[in-house]
């Protein structure tokens, strides 16, 4: 699964249910082993052991040959996580903060810890990380700088944590869940999503929002904000009432159902739309 794919194959609405692996575990390729050789001549030790009895060495007065040091490359998640390839998966380890990680690593999958803050040190350096998936933590802190150099993240996952505000997000973020949290529209930086050309999944649900946050990119498809607080919208919200015949297609699920707002109030903030956002209209 792409994420150019996903609206093609997922029901958006349900789509913050959805938390699976999504990353590439590396594949062994067949024919990539170098063959044994045929020719006895090739390994003349070899030859000489199976010819007839094994030659013992003499014992060594150097006293015992200590194991090779191991690497301390990613060594802290490693040994607390596993470590497969470019991810690592540390779901339910008892972590409280999180561990150093390879310097490769783009997926990391921390989910249901007790993880309570993020620091502007976890994942700097990472330029590789693709996903972030810290869902059903303790999280009521993150730094704002936190994800600000992570120029690959694709995806950051903060559901069902304690959060009463979002970092600065990278540009390139295609989707962000932070449903399930303590956010209120204070703890949104001014224009937060203005500048994210390419996300797609923006889900705030089930926090403490009192209005939509404004300007959303043309690149956004799925909107939730169910069960918040939003009781008014301006009819720029969605389009632009200066603009014409405009026509959003891209943005074809909006969830503002559970909140105090009576949609039908608001008609010309869904003249662009290709279907009405889901919520009361009466």
């Amino acid at each position: 699964v792409t994420l150019e794919s996903y609206g093609d194959i997922l029901d958006l609405s349900n789509y913050e249910e959805l938390y699976d692996y999504g990353d590439l575990v590396p594949k062994i390729e067949v024919g990539t082993l170098a063959p044994r050789p045929k020719d006895p001549k090739t390994l003349p030790e070899l030859a000489e052991t199976t010819a007839g009895t094994p030659k013992l060495q003499p014992p060594s007065s150097a006293g015992p040959v200590s194991p090779a040091p191991i690497p301390r490359q990613g060594l802290p998640s490693c040994l607390l996580c596993l470590c497969l390839g470019s991810s690592v998966y540390c779901d339910d380890a008892g972590l409280e903060q999180i561990p150093a990680l390879p310097p490769d690593t783009a997926y990391l999958y921390a989910r249901f810890n007790r993880i309570g803050a993020v620091r502007a040190s976890d994942f700097r350096g990472l330029e590789k990380l693709k996903r972030i998936d810290l869902s059903s933590n303790s999280i009521s802190w993150v730094d704002a700088e936190a994800f600000r150099g992570l120029p690959s993240l694709q995806e950051l996952l903060l559901p069902e944590n304690l959060l009463t505000a979002l970092p600065e997000l990278p540009r390139g973020l295609v989707r962000l869940d932070a449903h399930l949290n303590r956010i209120p529209s204070a703890g949104l930086r001014p224009e937060a999503f203005r500048d994210l050309k390419q996300l797609q999944f923006l889900h705030l649900s089930d926090n403490q929002l009192d209005f939509i946050p404004v300007p959303l990119p043309e690149s956004l498809r799925s909107l939730h904000l169910q069960n918040n607080n939003i009781q008014m919208m301006h009819e720029d919200t969605f389009c632009d009432s200066q603009e014409q015949g405009q026509i959003r297609r891209a943005l074809e699920d909006i969830r503002l159902d559970g909140n105090p707002i009576n949609l039908s109030l608001f008609p010309n903030a869904f003249s662009c739309l290709p279907r009405l956002p889901t919520g009361r209209f009466s």
